[in-house]
């Protein structure tokens, strides 16, 4: 029997992609995966409040508690350890960690961002800056990318990714809305569930997605 995974949420905010993986894996399942803990980096995250209502565990590692990015990803590498973590998600968590965090779950922490990457991504993309560089630039399309984590900046292989057209009265806040119900919560339950199934296979920068009996 295959072994259960167990995932650990990692949030800042709101935690709506945490609703959404929330939401699949009562109605669904995330194939034989476990939401296990939701970790908020600051204190009164709505996404705890989630979480609870779920029944998920949660826990809270304040970026203000410890003196460097260092310091706190080592903290929260030795929490995810204690807690018998197999897969980390990062669902709208605005905290950097240094490389202690990959080193410890190589092609195991899966991230959601909001553009098609490499578009619009890395250092200083994030929440509504993310749209409103699209929308400057004029791009047609925008979307969702859903990538393993790597050591730099939203530059790990790619899982999944969904486009979501651009609208000529899109503002911000309506392309990011969109992008989230269309693609989003769509995607990042399901590259959940394709880890948990054993079927992402990584090959340098290529993830190869397994049929189901070829795992």
């Amino acid at each position: 029997m295959k072994k259960q995974t167990n995932i650990a949420v990692l949030v800042s905010g709101g935690g709506t992609n945490l609703q959404a993986l929330i939401d699949v894996w009562q109605k669904e399942g995330l194939g034989g995966g476990k939401l296990a803990a939701v970790i908020a980096t600051k204190e009164g995250a709505y996404a705890l409040e989630r979480a609870a209502k779920a029944g998920i565990p949660g826990h809270v590692l304040s970026r203000k508690a410890f003196p460097s990015s260092r310091e706190m990803t080592q903290a929260l590498v030795d929490m995810l350890h204690d807690l018998k973590i197999d897969l980390v998600v990062l669902a709208g968590c605005m905290v950097i960690f240094t490389e202690e965090l990959t080193n410890a779950y190589p092609n195991a922490i899966i991230n959601v961002h909001p553009a098609l990457i490499p578009s619009f991504c890395g250092k200083g993309f994030y929440g509504l800056h993310v749209h409103e560089a699209a929308l400057a630039y004029g791009v047609k399309l925008s979307g969702a990318t859903v990538h393993f984590v790597s050591e730099e900046c939203d530059g790990g292989p790619i899982i999944c990714q969904k486009a979501v057209t651009v609208r000529e009265d899109d503002t911000p806040e309506t392309l990011q809305k969109r992008i989230m119900e269309e693609a989003e919560w769509k995607l990042l339950p399901e590259a959940v569930r394709l880890f948990c199934q054993g079927r992402l296979q990584v090959e340098g920068r290529i993830v190869k997605i397994l049929e189901e009996d070829a795992q």
